[in-house]
């Protein structure tokens, strides 16, 4: 559909387009499907709480530019602690399974139970199918140190200390998942004694959120995928208050406070909490959007968490 005609659309449907060059180029730049999803909260809706193809009196197409936008830097503030905690997390796996021996990761006789099932039956296992697509990624890496290993030891394969920087966080939190509880207890204690349950979610969780960043897709009230473990024995208390929300774990502020308690930690110098809190307050100011539909409760900044 050509832009002026997505333009009459909109406003035939309530939308009010006070500057309508400045939406045909918006339009034009980032696409009427992307755009999308930011005007989809200010959509009417029915008895049943069905969305409509109507919107809300008085939505603008000001307001769904503005929280993309917001989406936009809020992403970039993420992926700072997403990257600062995925090397983290690759140093504390590298500094546990190596004690065992430099091929540790390779031997299931130092991982869990889990790696040694099958996918399914008769196939392969799930940790040889994590070596298999480590094994790809070790072979044609161009980063500088994977291609003087290949060249000093031909015949070999990298130890894990050198595997683990090959591992995004995706790999990654499967690696985690494949772990014995005794050395995930052991990487836990590096974040504020985080229980093995919790760290396997979490770093699932993690690495869907990167994903979400990394594909610059919409973040700010994404249901997620793979919601954190938040609730249970040995919750840290300064999580305790995610528990008492019912959608507290499927949205970002779930994930925030996540990223927030293990810097704390991992990085304790880090200003990210302080640009975290900044960003938020930036947050559109409109009668059709509210932080709450991110998981935010309205006492968020009492908690001690992000003071």
């Amino acid at each position: 559909m050509p832009v002026p005609e997505q333009i009459k659309l909109l406003r035939s449907r309530g939308m009010v387009i006070e500057d309508e060059a400045k939406a045909s180029e918006y339009l034009q730049r980032i696409g009427y499907y992307r755009l999308s999803a930011y005007w989809h909260p200010m959509r009417a809706r029915a008895a049943s709480g069905e969305a409509l193809d109507t919107f809300v009196a008085g939505t603008t197409f000001k307001e769904a530019t503005d929280l993309y936008t917001f989406d936009g830097r809020l992403r970039l503030i993420m992926l700072d602690a997403l990257e600062r905690l995925e090397v983290s997390l690759r140093t504390e796996i590298a500094l546990t399974l190596g004690q065992h021996g430099p091929k540790a990761h390779r031997d299931l006789e130092h991982l869990g139970p889990s790696f040694a099932k099958p996918r399914q039956r008769g196939g392969v296992t799930l940790h040889r199918e994590w070596l298999a697509r480590l094994d790809q990624r070790a072979g044609v890496s161009k980063d500088r140190f994977a291609e003087h290993f290949r060249t000093k030891y031909p015949n070999d394969d990298m130890p894990v200390w050198i595997a683990v920087e090959l591992l995004d966080f995706g790999p990654l939190s499967y690696l985690l998942s494949g772990m014995r509880n005794t050395h995930l207890a052991q990487i836990g204690s590096s974040y504020g004694s985080v229980k093995p349950n919790f760290l396997r979610s979490w770093a699932r969780s993690l690495a869907f959120t990167r994903n979400v960043c990394a594909h610059h897709s919409r973040l700010w009230n994404k249901p997620l995928v793979n919601q954190p473990k938040i609730s249970g024995r040995g919750i840290p208390k300064e999580l305790s208050h995610l528990t008492a929300r019912d959608h507290a774990g499927k949205r970002l502020y779930s994930i925030s406070c996540v990223c927030r308690y293990m810097l704390i930690a991992a990085n304790p110098r880090t200003s990210w909490k302080d640009r975290f809190v900044s960003h938020i307050a930036t947050f559109p100011s409109s009668p059709r959007l509210s932080l709450a539909s991110a998981g935010f409760p309205n006492d968020w900044l009492e908690n001690e968490l992000w003071m």
